[in-house]
């Protein structure tokens, strides 16, 4: 209910709500006294609330059925109307909005056992049971079988390739260009993940590849409600067509992956060799069967990419907005690079690089919204979840909190002055999620950020292209509906 898909105005997003539904819509009126929602220390509820407030009668109604809702706008209007958890109801299903870092903690650190993900189910039919999607027993022995991939150590010796990958990127450009930055980006990343996870060089493939993932991505939606969205692929046959064949193209480089590194005996140092060297304790043998090496890969190659991608793409556009805060930050990168390219031991000498980034991700998260579901029921505060409740939290909602980052909507990198984070919540700020279904590739999507933003930084300067309209369409991740057009300008007085 509080997850939609589309947007056509500028700096916000308008969507496509949930479609029609058969069922027969009940709305019960609740809390009419506006009773506070929120159970923040310091704050009182009676214990006679039976549920969270929430949008009742046709103002509900339209909430849910409208096609042409703006989601995040609404997300924002929920809970400055109602507080920090938010109730709706549709027939027997119950629907929650949470909006405060404590209660945020409380949910994503729960046990598996008690919040379990809730996902779309065509981001199921993409990823199979890939880290991303599965859950309980099997998602933590993945995890724990994947982590040694990502030690922190390995993941600082891909940085050579990340940064081979922008040097070959930004000596194709020219002075004055028009690009379309979030197609670079989308190219650049998947360039890096490819040559990280699978070991392998696929420039003449990375277009027919990247149109592939952005064919996936825009036909998984957010939607929330399984039945209909089964039921639309089922008679969509055009939309099934594109899906299975964007899918098999990853699918066949994928298999025929490993199957060659099966066939190798020179094992490589990337995920994909990863995989296939984890054993089963007891027998000694594969602990991981073909099936499930793919779901991971295509896991990882998808979400590492995509993620990573969108925001680069927003840190140039608010570079470009902000010129002051880019020119200090050109200032740091000729400072400590000195014209050369930057390595992964530089990073730690360039924090005004991070807190850029960092305040990118603030405006403008990737993954904009999360939702868990409860097998049993659940306590809040003073609330009870019905068991099978989906629970919605959106990092771009608590990120633009005014509570936790006055003047919200302004992008200012000193927010991330280390006395300055110690003084916020640590929930209030959690673009990679957090407790059981931490991010796993966290780190290396830190070490991709900020050395491609040093990389390409310290040759250009981005322009937004005049006259270009800027809206965000919250997919699965937080995307510039209409790309991201700019000018890539040279630094000629830069000794890179």
């Amino acid at each position: 209910m509080f997850a939609g898909r589309q947007a056509n105005s500028r700096h916000v997003m308008t969507s496509k709500a949930l479609p029609w539904t058969r069922r027969l819509i009940k709305f019960s009126e609740r809390n009419p006294k506006g009773l506070p929602s929120t159970t923040v220390p310091g704050t009182s509820v009676s214990s006679t609330v039976a549920d969270p407030p929430g949008p009742t009668g046709l103002s509900a109604i339209i909430l849910c059925l409208s096609r042409q809702r703006d989601p995040l706008r609404e997300l924002g209007e929920l809970a400055r109307k109602y507080g920090d958890i938010v109730h709706m109801q549709l027939g027997s299903r119950h629907d929650y909005l949470v909006n405060h870092p404590d209660h945020i903690k409380k949910i994503l650190c729960a046990p598996q056992s008690e919040m379990a993900r809730s996902t779309p189910p065509g981001l199921k039919r993409l990823l199979g049971s890939g880290l991303l999607t599965s859950q309980g027993d099997y998602h933590r022995r993945h995890k724990r079988l994947l982590a040694p991939a990502f030690h922190r150590e390995l993941v600082r010796q891909w940085g050579s390739t990340i940064v081979t990958e922008c040097e070959r990127l930004r000596d194709c450009w020219q002075d004055r260009t028009e690009l379309d930055v979030e197609y670079e980006m989308l190219r650049l990343t998947l360039a890096i993940v490819l040559k990280v996870f699978l070991r392998v060089d696929l420039k003449e493939r990375t277009d027919e590849i990247a149109t592939a993932a952005n064919t996936l991505i825009q036909m998984i939606h957010c939607r929330t409600l399984p039945v209909i969205d089964d039921l639309l692929d089922k008679v969509a046959l055009g939309r099934i067509r594109r899906f299975k064949h964007a899918r098999d193209r990853f699918d066949t480089i994928v298999y025929r992956m490993i199957r060659e590194r099966r066939a190798s005996s020179s094992p490589e140092h990337d995920l994909l060799s990863a995989l296939l060297q984890v054993q089963d304790e007891e027998t000694g043998s594969s602990a991981l069967t073909d099936q499930e090496i793919r779901d991971e890969v295509v896991t990882m190659l998808i979400a590492g990419h995509e993620t990573t991608a969108h925001a680069l793409t927003w840190t140039w556009f608010l570079l470009s907005q902000h010129p002051q805060v880019e020119l200090k930050l050109h200032a740091e990168l000729d400072s400590v690079l000195n014209g050369r390219l930057p390595v992964v031991d530089d990073l730690e000498s360039l924090p005004y690089n991070r807190m850029v980034f960092s305040e990118a991700m603030r405006l403008y998260p990737p993954v904009w919204i999360v939702a868990r579901r409860n097998p049993n029921a659940w306590s809040l505060g003073n609330y009870t979840f019905p068991p099978g409740s989906f629970i919605f939290l959106s990092q771009y909602l608590i990120q633009r909190d005014p509570r936790f980052f006055p003047d919200p909507d302004r992008f200012d990198p000193e927010r991330w002055a280390p006395n300055a984070v110690t003084q916020r919540p640590r929930y209030s700020y959690f673009p990679f999620g957090g407790g059981p279904r931490q991010c796993l590739g966290e780190g290396l999507a830190w070490i991709i950020g900020l050395l491609v933003l040093a990389s390409i930084g310290q040759r250009f300067q981005f322009s937004l292209v005049p006259r270009q309209q800027i809206a965000l369409e919250p997919l699965i991740t937080l995307r510039p509906k209409y790309g991201m057009r700019m000018i890539a300008n040279r630094r000629f007085h830069s000794a890179g």
